[in-house]
């Protein structure tokens, strides 16, 4: 258990070719090897699989940030400006965040953050960490406008319970902190004053990514988990021995996956 780790973050997505090339083009993604049935790419050392799935466009909105089927990615980069030009010259995405990257009170972190969804409409998010504070192993890597993934965050009911279920994983508790502001509200595409608890859980193993809970206070969390065969019901997968032949759900219905893939 004390090697278990986050293996890989596993998107459903209509067009599975579509979603590598966009990956391949806006972040330099480079293909990994895969089951049959799916296709996998990595970014640094961090690893993302796209599984196909029947909706053929969503037959829901995409979830708000303060909805509960609400999970996004981090991805380290170097440089901000220099990963929003090479966004900008990828189609297909949407913004979430309403005026461009922000860089948040050092209350809350002091980094850069830019929020939008890929063609599929999965959230993710571009992340700088101030000068000296991006965490290891990030901070020793070589100069690249994408560096990795920092974390999955997923949006949570009840921080104490989600902290408490993860906590029977082997999850360490790494971080607890209040982020509010108007550089918040725009970063979450929000139209109301945002306050959200942010909690850091660092899987048994150490290495990221790691998990962060997000409890909306203001506007308060929603309850809508995403469906079964929905684009947004991504996995979370875990090394470790298979528990179960299919995802398992926290609290809140986020999915996880123990004992998947593991390249010979």
């Amino acid at each position: 258990m004390s090697e278990a780790r986050i293996r890989a973050v596993r998107l459903p997505c209509p067009d599975v070719a579509a979603a590598l090339a966009f990956y391949r083009a806006a972040f330099g993604c480079r293909e990994a090897p895969a089951p049959p049935g799916l296709a996998a790419l990595t970014l640094g050392a961090q690893r993302l699989e796209f599984a196909p799935c029947a909706e053929p466009e969503p037959a829901h909105d995409p979830p708000a940030a303060n909805a509960t089927g609400f999970q996004h990615c981090a991805l380290v980069v170097c440089d901000m400006e220099r990963a929003m030009g090479r966004l900008r010259e990828t189609r297909g995405w949407s913004p979430i965040s309403t005026r461009g990257p922000e860089t948040l009170p050092p209350a809350s972190g002091g980094v850069g953050a830019f929020k939008f969804r890929d063609p599929a409409g999965h959230p993710l998010e571009l992340l700088a960490f101030p000068a000296g504070g991006a965490p290891e192993p990030f901070a020793s890597m070589p100069d690249g406008a994408f560096l990795g993934i920092d974390h999955s965050a997923i949006t949570v009911a009840d921080a104490d319970r989600s902290i408490a279920f993860y906590a029977a994983l082997g999850f360490r508790l790494h971080g607890r902190q209040q982020n509010r502001g108007v550089e918040q509200q725009r970063l979450d595409g929000l139209a109301v004053p945002v306050r959200v608890e942010v909690v850091s859980l660092v899987p048994p193993g150490g290495a990221p990514p790691h998990l962060e809970l997000l409890c909306y206070r203001s506007p308060a969390a929603t309850r809508a988990p995403a469906p079964d065969g929905s684009r947004f019901a991504t996995v979370l997968c875990l090394s470790g021995e298979a528990d179960a032949a299919a995802p398992v759900a926290d609290p809140d219905g986020h999915r996880l996956l123990r004992g998947a893939f593991t390249q010979a």
